[in-house]
């Protein structure tokens, strides 16, 4: 038996050292380049070397004056409940769960992550305890939560 562990561990041992060994051969190929720190000199001339990206153009039409896009700023909120805890946002009126995350001991039971009007997310206790529903809607584009 005890022959048999010695044998194990040496050949652990040796199995280990060649793959540390291949890999060490290998790494430069697996990996690229060998890792050097660019100097700001070779980092301006590599970003001076490349050529944007040719833009499409429809037709020899020339565009008319730029539209203003409006800006919707994205607001997130953390819900923390008994349940569980939610990352939610609003983009204007539209509100979408970024993220939920149940409490020990709770489950997901159902999601309406949006984005809509209203979202929602149910945390289900696995034993004793309560449901937590929690629907986040925006107002003045910030999430406003309802909850029971």
């Amino acid at each position: 038996m005890k022959r048999l562990v010695l044998a194990w561990a040496a050949t652990a041992v040796a199995a280990t050292g060649a793959a540390v060994a291949v890999l060490g051969l290998l790494g430069g190929a697996l990996t690229g380049t060998s890792g050097r720190v660019l100097s700001g000199e070779e980092v301006r001339a590599a970003l001076a070397s490349i050529t944007p990206a040719p833009t499409a153009t429809r037709g020899t039409t020339s565009p008319g004056p730029a539209t203003p896009t409006p800006s919707v700023t994205r607001v997130d909120r953390l819900v923390q409940t008994a349940g569980g805890t939610v990352i939610a946002s609003c983009e204007g009126d539209r509100v979408t769960l970024r993220s939920w995350s149940p409490a020990q001991g709770y489950s997901v039971d159902g999601v309406e992550a949006g984005p809509g009007l209203e979202a929602s997310v149910e945390f289900e206790p696995g034993g004793e305890g309560e449901e937590v529903e929690v629907t986040i809607t925006c107002q003045g584009g910030r999430p406003v939560t309802r909850g029971r």
